[in-house]
């Protein structure tokens, strides 16, 4: 027998979200706020000017379909409120410190164990069926996947503040929040909106390495290092390769610089904590990874999702910066590599470790044979560049 559920417009919308607050508690989210499911135009317009000065890079997904992504009825137009909700995943101290050992590789702090994707979506959809049961509402919910603009959403529901870099800022958690929404046609009272709260402060501004922040508040993807190490499938730009230092899938500068992290408390939930694999792992250890082995380590992180060609074309990258003549040898094992993208950045990492006589051996030996044009271009560069050293 089917169970009649009560309208959306019979429920009482004020204690229907204290319900939710209560519930979005015991599911596992740190934060929630609700707005109203529309943006203004500002923020259209910026993404407008963001994707036509190309700063998406090869991310060619984001310059489709704008008005979509300029707001949430844009995708779905039933849609009257945004709920959006937050998990904090602070680490326990200053990740940045951990770059400073030449050996080891750095990881982003937001990847060192389950993909959030997963645990958000399974908590959304519970926080989501919860009120369609007691509503009769409709819901969607999204993941960072969909063409929702979440920053500008969570900024107008009351959980923080874009930075200076972009991010979410928020007082209670600083810099470190996972954001996931669910979009209803029902009307909740909404929050109030969260000011801007950085004043003259520029310190995520001046940390970036490559320089990735043209203005405060725009960021050129194609100079980010999170976007180079995880998103951009071909050879990273050589001019950009030394400013990466150790850093192999993702970059916390803007992030742990912020002042407004000193209030924010370690993330409780155990699998977002680090798995002690992946805090400092050994370079010469991951350069030796083949597919399976890959895909084994990093089963259910989303570290798994670049591949293995990628993610060890990184890892050469940091390689090449470590100035560690110990890390040669695995520079060397992967001159011969199947996949270009590998063998150009073994090129490069050879190139920065082995000094001018032992490359050009390594050049003589192997340049002559290589098919791919552009990882011949890597061994002409570097000959070159050692040649006028």
């Amino acid at each position: 027998m089917a169970i009649a559920l009560p309208s959306p417009k019979n429920a009482d919308p004020a204690k229907l979200l204290a319900a939710l607050r209560t519930r979005a508690r015991e599911i596992g989210f740190d934060a929630l706020g609700v707005t109203p499911a529309v943006l203004p135009g500002t923020v259209a317009e910026r993404y407008r000017q963001f994707v036509a000065l190309e700063r998406h890079g090869t991310m060619d997904w984001l310059a489709r379909e704008p008005e979509r992504r300029s707001s949430p009825q844009g995708m779905w137009p039933e849609a009257r409120t945004a709920i959006v909700c937050a998990v904090n995943y602070a680490p326990p101290a200053d990740p940045l410190p951990e770059m400073a050992e030449a050996e080891a590789g750095y990881i982003s702090v937001y990847a060192r164990n389950r993909d959030y994707h997963d645990l958000l979506k399974g908590r959304l959809k519970q926080l989501a069926g919860w009120l369609a049961a007691r509503s009769g509402a409709q819901v969607k919910v999204f993941v960072d996947t969909a063409p929702l603009m979440e920053k500008p959403l969570a900024e107008q529901a009351g959980l923080g503040w874009q930075g200076k870099h972009t991010n979410v800022v928020s007082r209670a958690f600083g810099s470190w929040l996972f954001l996931g929404e669910i979009l209803t046609d029902m009307e909740l009272p909404a929050d109030r909106p969260e000011t801007d709260h950085c004043g003259r402060c520029r310190r995520c501004l001046d940390a970036c390495p490559t320089n990735a922040f043209p203005a405060p508040s725009q960021l050129d993807a194609r100079r980010c290092i999170s976007y180079l190490t995880i998103e951009h499938k071909e050879p990273i730009p050589r001019e950009l390769r030394p400013l990466m230092g150790s850093r192999i899938y993702g970059c916390d500068d803007c992030l742990a610089v912020c002042p407004w992290n000193k209030f924010a408390k370690a993330g409780q939930e155990l699998k977002l904590a680090a798995r002690e694999d992946l805090v400092r792992p050994r370079l010469a250890e991951l350069a030796a990874l083949d597919d399976a082995a890959f895909r084994s380590r990093f089963a259910g992180s989303p570290i798994k999702r670049i591949g293995r060609d990628r993610f060890v074309r990184n890892v050469l990258v940091a390689i090449g910066n470590s100035g560690s003549g110990a890390l040669l040898p695995a520079a060397e094992a992967l001159l011969d590599d199947p996949a270009p993208v590998v063998r150009g950045a073994a090129v490069w990492a050879c190139a920065r470790l082995a000094g001018r006589h032992r490359f050009a051996g390594l050049h003589e030996a192997r340049a002559a044979a290589e098919a791919d044009p552009g990882v011949a271009a890597e061994w002409a560069m570097a000959l070159q560049e050692e040649i006028a050293a």
